[in-house]
């Protein structure tokens, strides 16, 4: 039987059907191999081409033709810090940092990142384009960048010098560019959206629908003293169990390394200053700036050719005019410029150097002469007539009054330089003593300190520090009982751990517990019963008896609200939301119901009468026009996001859950 499986297996037959098994594996399992283990993305997001839009999604094809963006494993990082202070800053004292840290947390804010990529890539594709002048006009009216209302290319240059990392204005205006280009298509989509009348009347009636109320309180219940059975404490407990739940916790050792660690260094010597002031030499050269006013003719955007010559004959005549004999270039940029933003201030754009306002402008600024008027400039906005009224020449500050800045920043430097180096030798002795601090903390002549146990988004000091935090509970650090690696905290300021105790999260026992057991099952027994009477109260008032002599029968407060108003926090903001959802009452009946509120007492109301919102009334123009305004921007951000859900239909998106 083996030597007649043998014969069958070593023919032509046999090779053919290999050959057609090695295919999808050759395909398939190779890219696995080839590509997913040297990938470094958290996501990447794969399209076809704008030439090939039915490129079909197999791997070659894709490798060879598709075009891709990805998401880093940095980007996530920083958008989940981000999205974890805003969480916590929300929700205050509620704020649950195991809950956050689960994994389908971390896959909405990926899949945040993820939209953009799929922005961006689609803008990529349909060859979307920003123009200098609007990126220019974002950044102009960028609120950071203004003194007094105005752009202010001096504040600008020295914000983005102070970004970490330093930033040009070219490499600023090119980040602008692409989250113009990102949500240029969606914002399009949604500037389409509209409502119709009905839409809005049907608003407003709901808007400003009154309703005539009765209520009663049903004051908070007592707690419950009454005998509770083990098998109700066994129950409870089996039923809550994740409630009861002790978090993980771990203990650490650590060495903090501080700017004081290392010994102030000597100041540096006339030769290196001057050699840095030879290195930096361009940071002590101001550029020649022009005080420039300008008057503007827009070419609406999608003009034809007879608007375009209207615009520019129309420039050439104000040109004309500002150049005559006598002229008040102000008093005609106040009267004809169509630039809202500088007109007020007669065509004052303040002192500007190259980079800022886009190359023909630029050019057409520094080929000017001082005090005449010039001859239309063409940009995206439109024609310009500028005056150049004034010019501050460019300068390089010699090294003598240079000299103190230097000593500053290099005494920085020096300082940066020791402490990486005391880094560097702390490194050194964790390679060689990985399970113990005691080497690097003899090295750099400072305690081993202790902490903990603390829970994930507890601890104090060093250990409530998210990046701590990140290294404590790993499964490295928790598993090895190895020293990390040095943890940036700040400017000049380090620290190295070790993870000295773990406690998994666990179950805790029923005896653990009993006494918090025991608590909530009182508090639910109370909470039943006085809802059980609320439902009885209901059911009453259904059947026909008025809300306030049952009140009255059990010694309640009530009160009647005739005209309660939408919104109204009466007797509180989750009791008017139940008021305003219950049904409307039929002829000569009520619509009853109740709500618990959070102080533990039930609202029981009955709704006599509902009237509709007005929205014939004059006076409502006003609040007619805010609702269509609303309405409409809501359907334009559903619009937008349909555009994006289909757009994620047309892509291939890849996640690595391991580098979140």
């Amino acid at each position: 039987m083996l030597q007649a499986l043998r014969e069958k297996t070593s023919g032509w037959i046999a090779l053919v059907i290999v050959m057609l098994l090695a295919i999808p594996f050759a395909f398939f399992g190779m890219e696995q191999y080839l590509f997913q283990n040297s990938a470094n993305y958290a996501a990447k997001v794969e399209a076809p081409p704008s030439w090939w839009r039915s490129a079909p999604d197999i791997w070659p094809v894709r490798k060879a033709f598709w075009v891709s963006r990805e998401v880093s494993p940095d980007e996530f990082r920083n958008e989940f810090e981000a999205a974890r202070q805003q969480a916590r800053a929300t929700e205050g004292e509620a704020y649950d940092a195991r809950a956050f840290e689960q994994m389908d947390n971390k896959l909405r804010v990926l899949d945040q990142l993820v939209d953009r990529a799929v922005l961006a890539l689609t803008a990529q594709k349909a060859g979307v384009a920003v123009g200098n002048a609007r990126v220019a006009e974002v950044v102009s009216t960028m609120p950071e960048f203004q003194v007094e209302g105005r752009f202010d290319p001096q504040r600008y240059q020295m914000l983005l010098q102070s970004r970490v990392p330093a930033q040009t204005p070219r490499q600023h205006q090119e980040e602008i560019r692409e989250r113009l280009q990102m949500v240029l298509l969606p914002a399009g989509v949604a500037s389409t959206a509209f409502v119709s009348p009905g839409q809005v009347d049907r608003t407003m009636q709901l808007l400003g629908q009154q309703r005539d109320v009765a209520m009663a309180v049903i004051p908070a219940p007592a707690p419950d003293t009454g005998a509770i059975a083990a098998t109700d404490i066994q129950a409870w407990y089996d039923g809550h169990r994740g409630d009861y739940r002790a978090p993980e916790q771990v203990s650490i050792e650590y060495v903090e390394i501080t700017a004081d660690t290392v010994p102030e260094p000597e100041p540096a010597d006339e030769a290196t200053l001057r050699s840095r002031y030879e290195l930096e030499k361009s940071r002590f050269v101001e550029p020649e700036q022009r005080l420039v006013s300008h008057i503007l003719v827009r070419v609406p955007e999608g003009a034809d050719a007879a608007a375009r010559e209207a615009a520019r004959a129309e420039a050439n005549e104000l040109a004309a005019k500002a150049r005559a004999e006598g002229a008040d270039f102000a008093a005609i940029a106040r009267a004809e410029s169509d630039d809202e933003g500088s007109k007020g201030a007669g065509g004052d754009l303040g002192w500007l150097e190259r980079g800022i306002m886009g190359e023909s402008f630029d050019n057409a600024v520094h080929a000017a002469a001082p005090g005449v008027a010039t001859e239309p400039v063409l940009t995206d906005f439109g024609w310009h007539v500028l005056l150049v009224r004034e010019v501050r020449e460019g300068k390089e500050v010699p090294f003598e009054v240079a000299r103190v800045e230097l000593a500053a920043a290099q005494a920085i430097s020096d300082r940066e330089r020791a402490f990486n180096d005391l880094i560097g030798r702390l490194v050194d002795q964790i390679y060689r003593n990985p399970s113990s601090l005691a080497p690097a903390a003899r090295e750099a002549g400072l305690p081993v300190l202790k902490t903990g146990p603390f829970v994930r988004g507890g601890g104090e000091g060093i250990a409530a520090n998210p990046a701590v935090q990140r290294a404590a509970f790993s499964d490295a650090l928790v598993q090895d009982g190895t020293v990390s690696d040095p943890i940036e905290l700040g400017s000049n300021h380090s620290v190295l751990i070790r993870v000295t105790g773990h406690e998994p999260e666990r179950e805790r026992a029923l005896a653990e517990v009993r006494d918090q057991v025991v608590t909530a099952i009182r508090a639910d027994r109370a909470r039943l019963a006085v809802l059980a009477e609320a439902d009885a109260a209901v059911a009453e008032v259904t059947a026909g008896k008025a809300l306030a002599d049952v009140a009255d029968a059990k010694g309640w407060q009530h009160l009647a609200l005739p005209d309660m108003r939408r919104g109204m926090p009466m007797p509180s903001a989750e009791a008017n939301k139940a008021i305003f959802a219950a049904p409307q009452p039929v002829e000569g009946g009520v619509s009853a119901g109740r709500v618990l509120q959070d102080d533990g007492s039930i609202v029981v109301y009955a709704v006599n009468k509902v009237v509709p919102g007005d929205t014939a009334a004059a006076a409502n123009a006003e609040e007619r026009g805010m609702i269509v305004s609303q309405l409409t921007r809501m359907a334009g951000d559903e619009d937008a996001m349909s555009l994006l859900r289909a757009l994620r239909e047309g892509v291939r998106v890849t996640t690595v859950e391991a580098r979140l």
